[in-house]
């Protein structure tokens, strides 16, 4: 694959086509794949996912989990939206029990019923719609708005990896960023001109 190209994992529990024509404008070849041959000849591979954890956990055994992580360790760019970050994690509490790639120490955890915004109000769980991002890393522009949707969130056991939080009941992780690796618990592929950007700034990376 050209640097142009992009491999889509394919693990049945993502809207794969937005992600994929999120890429097309931006100016890549996606190509969505469950085929390991094909994710190991990748220079950019992205992981996307909404749902639960444990059928992305369970759709990266058999193989395609030692792929992405020899992606990983080859240095080649790595994007995981939403489950494709909470996955990166040692576990989860909505799976307790059911292993993930272990990528970075930490734990995926869930927000608590009980949070109230700065006003007083009660904040439904899942968080869900347009929040802003506060960011410390050149990947991202600090301010920009994205969307969210998503009851979990991740707490990663190294606070230097995260690259941006956001704010819902007080500030969680919104991304982290490691080397080859870039992730988001936000959905670009949602977010109009900011994740437009953030597509395009991670096919320049690497």
């Amino acid at each position: 694959m050209s640097a142009r190209e992009v491999a889509i994992l394919d693990l049945g529990v993502g809207n794969l086509h937005s992600v994929a024509r999120a890429f097309e404008r931006a100016g890549a070849r996606p190509h969505i794949t469950r085929d390991a041959d094909e994710v190991r000849r990748a220079e950019r591979l992205v992981v996307p996912g909404q749902g639960a954890i444990q059928g992305c956990a369970m759709a990266l055994r058999g193989g395609l989990g030692e792929v992405v992580l020899e992606h990983i360790d080859r240095g080649r760019p790595y994007l995981g939206i939403c489950l494709g970050m909470q996955v990166l994690f040692e576990e989860s509490d909505e799976a307790p029990g059911t292993p993930c790639l272990s990528v970075f120490r930490g734990r995926v955890v869930r927000f608590r019923e009980d949070m109230v915004d700065a006003e007083g109000r009660r904040l439904k769980v899942p968080h869900m719609g347009w929040n802003r991002i506060r960011a410390n890393h050149p990947v991202f522009q600090d301010g920009d708005y994205f969307y969210f949707v998503h009851s979990y969130y991740c707490a990663p056991a190294d606070p230097s990896i995260v690259a941006a939080t956001a704010d819902f009941g007080g500030p969680f992780c919104a991304a982290v960023a490691k080397d080859n690796v870039l992730a988001c618990q936000f959905h670009p592929e949602k977010s109009h001109h900011a994740g437009a950007r953030l597509i395009t700034r991670f096919l320049e990376v690497g």
